[in-house]
């Protein structure tokens, strides 16, 4: 089969072409044939041999996508061949609360992931896309919208009347927009483009910032939100957003930090406005599979669909990845196999 593993890890070109046997299906796994690929930033970071510690080089990468069944191992019966399935990139995470081992088995990190013709899965992990979901509305779930959907849902139970605040346009907060509109909350997102903005706008967001034309952006939300601040921060960022993401937030919100960028100043600057505020900082990875069931359901219902930016064929996939490397697109930049 045709594949592309992570060679060097020494950058975006690191991505190799390769060919080798079809995996079997052993016991209690599904062989599965990818249909498209999402990119996440991860992927990029463990190119660039920077995202924990160093895999083999015949790794093969991507942490979500769809695909179709096309073999069961012995003892399966959560799925079927023919079955069009997604699942999580923790695994074994199918339900509960969050296990730190969950990160022995993550798809596309210490197992191989999504950028092949074949891929082997634990059936467990798997979920039946609903028929109503196109592909391109599920193959970039697992890592993004199913993390938007844990911060929002699960940790901060988002109601109507509620201020979520999306720091950047990216994929997580592209996912918490629609989630928390859907929820029938009210939406504010930064971005540092007036045209992403603008997109932002058409998918529900209330109040969008430039955080390049209005630099002190905390402030800005207060403003916009007479005085209040954000009840829910989506924290995207990292080390440098997160002292203006408590100056952007309400009395007793809750911080979700998702964002590990590592920063330059002091990821606090003003402890004293933490207390005051009553915050919540809770940093959060991914979820489970129950979730991403819950997360399926709600799109059906609300008809929600995944903002996609590119499709690039499989033959291209270093270009794919070169794309999303520089950061201009908005959605979801994804692979077709």
């Amino acid at each position: 089969m045709k594949a592309y593993q992570i060679g060097a890890q020494d950058g975006i070109d690191a991505l190799v072409a390769t060919t080798r046997p079809e995996p079997v299906a052993g016991p209690g796994q599904a062989l599965v044939a990818p249909r498209l690929v999402g990119l996440i930033s991860r992927d990029v970071q463990l190119l660039r041999g920077v995202y924990g510690a160093r895999q083999p080089a015949t790794r093969i990468p991507m942490s979500e996508g769809v695909g179709e069944v096309v073999a069961i191992g012995e003892g399966v019966t959560q799925v079927a061949i023919g079955d069009r399935v997604v699942c999580g990139h923790f695994a074994s995470w199918v339900d509960g609360p969050f296990r730190s081992d969950v990160f022995a088995h993550d798809i596309g990190i210490t197992h191989d992931g999504w950028l092949a013709e074949r891929v082997v899965l634990p059936a467990a992990a798997l979920i039946r896309v609903p028929d109503a979901l196109a592909d391109a509305d599920v193959a970039g779930l697992a890592s993004a919208a199913l993390t938007a959907w844990n911060a929002l849902i699960e940790i901060c139970h988002v109601k109507p009347g509620d201020t979520v605040l999306c720091l950047g346009t990216g994929s997580v907060s592209l996912a918490a927009l629609k989630i928390a509109k859907a929820r029938g909350a009210r939406v504010a997102i930064t971005s540092s483009h007036d045209a992403k903005l603008a997109t932002a706008r058409t998918l529900g967001a209330d109040i969008a910032i430039n955080y390049r034309t209005s630099p002190d952006w905390a402030a800005e939300v207060i403003a916009q939100t007479d005085g209040k601040g954000a009840d829910i921060v989506i924290e995207t960022g990292g080390a440098d957003t997160l002292g203006r993401s408590i100056a952007a937030a309400a009395t007793s919100a809750r911080i979700i930090v998702i964002g590990v960028s590592p920063g330059e100043g002091n990821a606090i600057p003003d402890y004293l406005s933490l207390i005051l505020k009553n915050v919540t900082i809770r940093g959060i990875a991914n979820g489970s599979r129950a979730m991403f069931v819950d997360l399926l359901d709600a799109m059906v219902a609300n008809g929600m669909t995944t903002v996609v930016d590119r499709v690039f064929p499989f033959a291209e996939a270093p270009d794919a990845v070169r794309y999303f490397a520089v950061a201009g697109h908005l959605g979801k930049v994804m692979i077709a196999v």
